[in-house]
């Protein structure tokens, strides 16, 4: 396969458009089209629908999109990593975040990463931590922050903190009353939860825990979005299983209460993750001591010592694309 077809069909389809791709590659677009027929040809498949108003891809065309885009990032780091071994840390870094660490996190570390690596630039890509292990190992990602992840003989951890998980609950006024500091996972069945659907961490980590100790507990809606559930437990809709780290930024953060979920308690790690078989450039390994930092210095976190990077899962829990681009100046 021949990678100027590859970047060529990945613009196309990312742009939906033969003509706005050829002027941002400053090439004709018959060219660009019969390129891309050629890859078509050589793959043996359709991999873009074409009509009047652009292109889409096909069911084929997506999955080489995904991994195109993995396959040309990993080409410029392997030629950032050749061309500045010994120089000052160049090119692009992708990380990956979890929606609640992306709020606490993302201004911070593009502030120290602009500060220290002026000719560099930082992606910041939000997600699921399903969909970022996905994305690490299609090479979208370099790094990803990710809740309690499953074993994975093809990612590398290192816990970097644990959170407890704590339930959540509406501002007094809205007729529920306001929750104790502490709730026993026993009494987790007394309240109606609005909690994401499977796949979710949090998700899976709340109902096996409570399945561990013969605990049922009741699904009153289920919504994906952390920002919507903490809106609709602030209405009074029900309450939520999740980390500190949800509420910051949430217009009703100080209002909402929060009670430690004890006897036994749930708590789940914090882990960077990298690919296993896909060494790390030098920008991603100075990248992770800038994460390991913030979190060394974030007040009011519970921060781990650094376990040696292995080929392992992190430890279960106790008792158990927003895309953000800086540019380098």
């Amino acid at each position: 396969m021949d990678l100027k077809q590859l970047e060529w069909f990945v613009r196309v389809a990312e742009l939906g458009s033969f003509t706005k791709a050829a002027a941002t590659l400053d090439m004709s677009q018959p060219v660009l089209s019969r390129q891309v027929r050629q890859l078509e040809l050589e793959l043996q498949q359709h991999l873009l629908y074409r009509n009047g108003r652009g292109v889409t891809p096909t069911d084929a065309g997506r999955r080489l999109l995904d991994h195109g885009r993995g396959i040309l990032h990993q080409v410029e780091l392997a030629r950032q990593e050749l061309r500045d071994r010994d120089a000052v840390p160049v090119g692009k870094v992708v990380v990956g975040m979890p929606p609640s660490i992306g709020k606490l996190m993302t201004v911070r570390l593009v502030e120290q990463f602009r500060e220290k690596y002026p000719q560099a630039s930082i992606g910041i890509v939000e997600g699921l931590s399903a969909s970022m292990q996905e994305w690490l190992l299609l090479g979208r990602l370099d790094v990803a922050l990710l809740y309690n992840p499953p074993i994975n003989p093809q990612l590398e951890y290192e816990r970097v903190r644990t959170s407890d998980v704590y339930l959540i609950g509406a501002p007094a006024g809205t007729g529920k009353g306001r929750l104790p500091a502490t709730v026993r996972l026993a009494d987790l069945a007394n309240y109606p939860l609005i909690i994401p659907s499977r796949p979710n961490v949090f998700r899976n980590l709340v109902e096996s825990e409570c399945a561990r100790h013969d605990v049922k507990i009741k699904v009153a809606l289920e919504i994906d979005s952390i920002a919507a559930v903490l809106d609709l437990v602030e209405r009074g809709f029900g309450y939520a299983a999740l980390t500190r780290d949800a509420l910051h930024g949430h217009q009703s953060a100080k209002q909402l209460s929060a009670a430690r979920i004890v006897s036994p308690g749930i708590s789940t790690p914090l882990v960077i993750a990298t690919a296993a078989q896909r060494p790390l450039g030098s920008l991603a390994r100075h990248t992770i001591a800038l994460i390991k930092s913030e979190f060394a210095e974030s007040p009011g976190q519970q921060s781990l010592p650094a376990t040696r990077r292995a080929k392992r899962a992190a430890p279960a829990a106790a008792g158990a694309r927003k895309h953000v681009q800086q540019k380098g100046r």
